[in-house]
């Protein structure tokens, strides 16, 4: 009778116990933001064709530091996400369309659950599709792309757990406004530190529960393009290398995550060289720059006072037509007759962070206007995402000319729909986030 009471006892704490976990794993699966992350090194193995400068022709020579591809994926309940950060160009010439065929077929992911966003390094392989005119080694690299992409995305999502939540900010000086004005009043590609720039250093920080640092991601106004047209050798350039050394600084497996904001008119402080420079005592100017935006992350890093339990997150893509303009002019012309250009813009909130992503090189006071208009308390401008278009400059702009304006398929007036646009789909985010 004793043994039969200690097994009704034993049952019961069974069943209670049982009844805990269970509730737990609820919890978990319907309430807490569950993160998962993977890294992958996407370096090519043979020389490639690289993209950036169209006066570069021959294939690439080496290698100076890896390429990588990063993901950091989302879920909620049946609610999923995925921040793609992957150290290249971008997705040009229908790679977007290629990339995202293979992640819906495979994965079951939509337009409005995928950030797929470039570092916009440009010493990285060409992505092309263009059997007919596309380098072979380049075709392998991208069809191989695509399995890696959608294998980083499967592992993701695969070791998901629950997560604490910071956010950090602070400046950086690596960018400069690269809108040169010349004694005669034109404007070409050089260093303007008085012109228009965004410093701020933009960082959402995800910890496991036990307290463990698991991923970053951070958000920077400039172009990797401290390397030139004379540069053969594969880099991430200093967006690249500042994921990296974060990365090194911070430890163990963690992963560093580069989304690239309103850049379209900035330039690193040193830029296009030829190479990476030795000598006593010298350090290669793309490694400086580098080291000092991991510097910067850092520091917004250790600025967050404080990490919430959990967040809620949501996502919405739309597609808009944009009025286009002629290649090589920067006001249109009279009975020009050019069709509508269409932009991919996807937003997204985590907590009371917004994203807003964009598929072309949004000048800075485009991004300004959309930072301004967020409901949101921090909002990450993400450019090169979800698809690439070229430069949308605001209106204001097109009267000065200079090399965004002639090569920018928008016509003056797109850059104001865009933010419209944009600003719709932030508020109502937003205003999502109130019902629930």
């Amino acid at each position: 009778m004793k043994a039969t009471s200690q097994l009704r006892c034993f049952l019961l704490i069974l069943v209670v116990v049982s009844g805990l976990a269970a509730t737990c794993a609820g919890a978990a699966g319907s309430d807490a933001l569950m993160v998962g992350v993977s890294k992958v090194d996407i370096t090519p193995e043979k020389p490639v064709q690289m993209m950036g400068y169209a006066s570069r022709k021959d294939l690439s020579t080496g290698v100076h530091d890896p390429l990588f591809l990063r993901v950091t994926a989302f879920q909620q309940g049946n609610s999923r996400l995925v921040v793609v950060s992957i150290d290249n160009l971008g997705f040009y010439r229908g790679t977007y369309e290629y990339m995202m065929e293979g992640i819906t077929a495979k994965l079951g992911l939509s337009t409005e659950e995928v950030i797929l966003a470039a570092i916009h390094t440009h010493s990285a392989p060409t992505l092309t599709i263009d059997e007919e005119e596309g380098h072979p080694n380049n075709l392998a690299y991208t069809k191989n792309l695509r399995g890696v992409l959608i294998d980083t995305i499967r592992e993701a999502e695969s070791n998901l757990q629950p997560v604490r939540v910071g956010v950090g900010w602070g400046e950086s000086a690596v960018g400069v406004n690269r809108r040169e004005q010349r004694p005669n009043g034109s404007v070409t590609l050089g260093r303007n530190p008085q012109g228009v720039h965004d410093s701020e250093v933009l960082v959402l920080d995800f910890q496991k529960a036990d307290g463990t640092p698991l991923v970053s991601i951070y958000d920077y106004a400039t172009h990797a393009t401290s390397l030139g047209n004379r540069n053969y050798v594969i880099s991430g350039d200093l967006i690249g290398i500042a994921s990296s050394k974060v990365e090194e600084i911070r430890g163990g497996d963690v992963i560093v995550a580069a989304l690239v904001g309103a850049s379209g008119d900035i330039d690193p402080w040193y830029r296009v060289l030829p190479g990476f420079r030795s000598g006593k005592g010298w350090v290669p100017e793309t490694e400086l720059l580098g080291q000092l935006l991991a510097t910067d992350v850092v520091h917004a890093l250790e600025r967050i006072e404080e990490y919430a339990e959990t967040a809620t997150f949501d996502s919405v893509a739309s597609q808009i037509l944009l009025p286009g303009k002629k290649r090589g002019q920067s006001i249109p012309e009279d009975g020009d007759d050019v069709p509508d250009v269409p932009l991919n813009l996807i937003a997204a909130r985590i907590g009371d962070v917004g994203f807003l992503g964009m598929s072309a090189e949004v000048l800075t006071e485009v991004g300004w206007a959309i930072k301004r208009g967020s409901p949101f308390d921090r909002t990450m401008i993400v450019t090169h995402c979800n698809g690439a278009r070229g430069y949308l400059p605001p209106a204001h702009r097109y009267k000065e000319g200079g090399y965004e304006i002639e090569t920018s398929p928008y016509a003056p007036g797109a850059a104001d729909r865009a933010v419209k646009e944009a600003l719709r789909l932030l508020h109502d985010l937003k205003r999502a986030q109130g019902e629930k």
